[in-house]
């Protein structure tokens, strides 16, 4: 699915609480910050991509999408940071593209025991089984 995401070098001013108005370039797949709060600090400023889901019956099962907080000082990893990483929630952690290609072989395994599952209880309703 296509996702229309602004142009790069967007600039943009946010008011923050602890430096004031805050210009910054969006990056090209930055979808805005129209949920900013002027309460927010300069570290907390962060870009957000469009979310890439898996829904069932209308609930969101796990979501992610790039993230960057350009002035975050924070250097643990999975917290997020100055450097663009995948936002994924759950677990709400920053990933690398190791840790998302891991999460990929992760989710394969588990659609693989849902299969197995399906079958079992399959079995279990065709012969009556309990």
């Amino acid at each position: 699915m296509d996702h229309p995401m602004p142009s790069a070098g967007r600039t943009i001013t946010l008011p923050t609480l602890d430096y004031g108005d805050v210009t910054l370039t969006c990056p090209q797949w930055c979808t805005g910050h129209a949920d900013h709060r002027p309460d927010t600090y300069r570290a907390d400023i962060h870009h957000r991509g469009p979310d890439v889901v898996l829904a069932f019956h209308g609930a969101e099962i796990i979501a992610a999408g790039l993230s960057q907080s350009p002035f975050a000082t924070i250097v643990t990893p999975g917290l997020g940071g100055p450097t663009v990483g995948a936002s994924v929630s759950p677990p709400d952690r920053s990933l690398t593209p190791v840790d998302l290609y891991s999460l990929a072989v992760a989710l394969d395994s588990y659609a693989d025991q849902l299969r197995d599952l399906a079958e079992q209880l399959h079995a279990l309703l065709v012969g009556g089984a309990r």
